[in-house]
């Protein structure tokens, strides 16, 4: 995290992009709440003044590793970012007829490809995610597989060796000492609501070290 660190000490203007699928993007399911990314823009560009600095969020809807990987140059390659956060793996895990949406060989290795890719960027630097957990039984296609993908995710960190902000264990964390699976902080089975969102981007601040000093994720229990 050294290297995101100094980044944010510099005073050189940065771009700091997020990658990912319909949780990053953020629609619908926050209600016209602030996503994740939008909390995070607010915390850099007015709280910590770094005021010309770029936040993007260039998520969509249905996102898999194949599309990230697809879309490389026109969702990343354009904007030269400095800062790129991946999340993904929650459409990748479907099961449909004949299999998964995306295999989980194939999976850990779009990822592997696609952090060699960010790193060709001007020296950018790759930060995974885990998404946040499904509820249960809210997404059958999904709940047997999920967290194989997600403990993709950390391997692929490990090989890597870049930075994994881990919001499934920090949910899951949060969820057994509240004693209940079904999390407040989801819009549905798949997707977080505008607190969950909230959520996301402390850990962010947390993992960061740049968590305002008026709250953190754990006065949303």
């Amino acid at each position: 995290m050294k290297d995101i660190l100094a980044v944010l000490h510099s005073t050189e203007p940065a771009k700091w992009l997020f990658y990912g699928d319909s949780i990053t993007m953020g629609a619908s399911h926050t209600l016209g709440w602030r996503d994740y990314t939008q909390h995070f823009a607010e915390r850099i560009r007015y709280e910590l003044r770094r005021m010309d600095d770029i936040v993007l969020n260039t998520a969509y809807d249905g996102n898999t590793t194949r599309h990230l990987l697809d879309s490389f140059d026109w969702r990343v390659g354009q904007f030269h970012p400095r800062v790129v956060f991946i999340m993904i793996g929650t459409n990748d895990c479907c099961e449909e007829d004949g299999g998964f949406r995306v295999p989980l060989d194939e999976f850990k290795s779009n990822l592997n490809t696609l952090v060699r890719r960010i790193r060709l960027l001007n020296a950018a630097l790759p930060i995974l995610q885990t998404a946040c957990p499904l509820l249960p039984g809210g997404a059958p296609n999904r709940e047997r597989s999920f967290p194989k993908y997600m403990a993709a995710v950390r391997v692929v960190a490990r090989e890597e060796q870049v930075p994994v902000i881990d919001h499934l264990s920090y949910w899951r964390r949060k969820a057994k000492l509240a004693g209940s699976d079904q999390h407040p902080w989801m819009g549905d089975a798949i997707h977080p609501n505008g607190m969950g969102h909230r959520v996301l981007a402390e850990l962010i601040f947390r993992r960061l070290n740049i968590s305002p000093t008026r709250s953190s994720p754990d006065n949303f229990s």
